[in-house]
């Protein structure tokens, strides 16, 4: 269907795809298949279909949940090969692409342009747009900008019948919001193969700057009084004194490691209103016991204060042989005490634990050390992760923002959401995939059990 050069069967080449970034879970999958075309992918899911085999849709395998990892004999549907920019109309302010583009690379290509996909998670030089709508990816400058679904103007879905659907991106309001139900879905609705993404133009000036506090609480705090004044800066992102560490070793950026706590401001817009708005924020964050702010001075010590941000998670290595990468989100007011319970949670379980954050979201990224080779050692990291997310539930948040459920999270479905939300969910994935084979062991825990009467009917409960 696809031609032996977009197939691989052979263990020593399968091994690369046994999971994500969440390496905790691993599993060979017996074929990966490489489709260049949305007909090519419908072809896939329908003979898989037929012969019940499990589909898992892939891009560049940058998730942390295990979203990409196959379970239970799945073919991976690998779409790092539909890489085509197939159209781009200023006029329009939209994109059109396959859903193996990087994001960097369309980012890039735009760069000549007044225009950006605002969109721009930390794995943005690598992770794909298919990906970023798998998760509804976010990343520093959601705070102002959002999340991946209110930059998708239009999709071409492949659902787990094999159907092919096109929504947008002419969008009439009598039209259901399929895009907002699709994004996020992780897979278990189908796979977008296309999208027309939304241009937004780049914003004429900058002013971004570093500020050390003397407590990872100060910065929170500082956070939620910026908010509160009526402000939304494009980025507040949180780095503490064991990630920063960390990025200095590997870099040498020449950051003051011994800070407690760093938040990286970032406010666009019009030059003119730009010097009143970092007054009051610099205000702001002396009242929450700043010690330092330092603005950048050029672009290139802006896109340096950047590059610390974005090198954080590659840096975590030279701090530990093993670790995993959180992800939940609270009410920004309740930020202080999310950010006490993870210290008191990774003393109580003898974990180490270092952070960045996504602070103005509310959106945490705790990032929990541990050494694979010792089993216990992993079993109280993950305790520890887990305590996190039930804490996160706890102060009125979620499991996640934007790394997605995945295999890592599912066992908090049940915690977050009801026995009745859970089976709208299924109902819901009954439609687009009513032989269950997209992306199972994924996101929703098991489905209810069906009762005698649905069953004669052939029908979801």
């Amino acid at each position: 269907m696809v031609g032996a050069e977009n197939l691989i069967t052979r263990p020593s080449e399968l091994v690369v795809y046994e999971c994500d970034g969440y390496t905790l879970e691993k599993e060979t999958p017996p074929a990966v298949v490489f489709p260049n075309s949305t007909e090519a992918v419908a072809s896939v899911v329908r003979v898989c279909r037929e012969h019940e085999v499990p589909v898992l849709a892939r891009g560049a395998g940058t998730g942390l949940a295990g979203g990409a990892t196959p379970l239970g004999g799945g073919v991976v549907l690998s779409l790092a090969r539909m890489k085509k920019i197939l159209d781009i109309s200023l006029r329009d302010r939209m994109v059109h692409v396959q859903a193996g583009v990087l994001n960097l690379e369309l980012s890039s290509l735009l760069s000549d342009t007044h225009w950006h996909f605002a969109p721009d998670p930390s794995s943005q030089v690598a992770c794909t747009i298919g990906g970023n709508i798998a998760t509804n990816a976010g990343g520093p400058h959601t705070l102002k900008y959002g999340v991946t679904v209110n930059h998708v103007l239009g999709v071409t879905w492949v659902a787990g019948t094999g159907e092919v659907i096109q929504v947008g991106p002419e969008a009439t309001s009598a039209e259901f919001d399929w895009i907002g139900l699709w994004t996020g879905s992780e897979g278990t609705l189908g796979v977008a193969t296309e999208a027309w993404l939304r241009l937004t133009p780049l914003p004429l000036a900058h002013r971004t700057f570093r500020v050390i506090f003397q407590s990872v609480e100060d910065a929170c705090n500082a956070v939620s009084r910026i908010i509160a004044a009526g402000l939304i800066p494009a980025a507040m992102e949180l780095m503490d004194r064991g990630i920063l560490q960390a990025v200095e070793d590997a870099f040498h950026f020449g950051f003051p490691s011994e800070a407690e706590a760093i938040l990286v401001v970032e406010l666009d817009g019009i030059p003119i209103a730009l010097d009143e708005q970092e007054r009051i924020v610099a205000q702001l964050c002396r009242d929450c016991h700043a010690q330092e702010i330092v603005s950048a001075a050029s672009e290139e010590e802006r896109a340096l204060l950047w590059r610390c941000r974005k090198s954080a998670v590659g840096a975590v290595g030279r701090l530990s042989t093993g670790y995993f990468i959180q992800d939940g989100v609270v009410p920004r007011t309740r930020l202080p005490e999310l950010v006490r319970r993870v210290a008191n949670i990774g003393c109580e379980r003898g974990v180490r634990i270092v952070n960045v954050a996504h602070a103005g979201d509310g959106n945490i990224h705790p990032i929990l050390l541990f050494d694979e080779r010792d089993p216990d050692e992993v079993r109280r990291a993950m305790a520890a992760g887990r305590a996190i997310l039930e804490a996160c539930i706890e102060l009125g948040g979620s499991i996640t923002a934007e790394h997605g459920v995945g295999i890592e999270k599912l066992p908090l479905m049940t915690a977050l959401f009801s026995p009745d939300d859970l089976d709208v969910f299924w109902r819901v994935k009954r439609v687009f995939d009513p032989a269950n084979i997209m992306t199972p062991g994924k996101l929703l825990p098991p489905p209810p059990r069906l009762s005698q009467q649905d069953e004669k009917n052939g029908q979801p409960r």
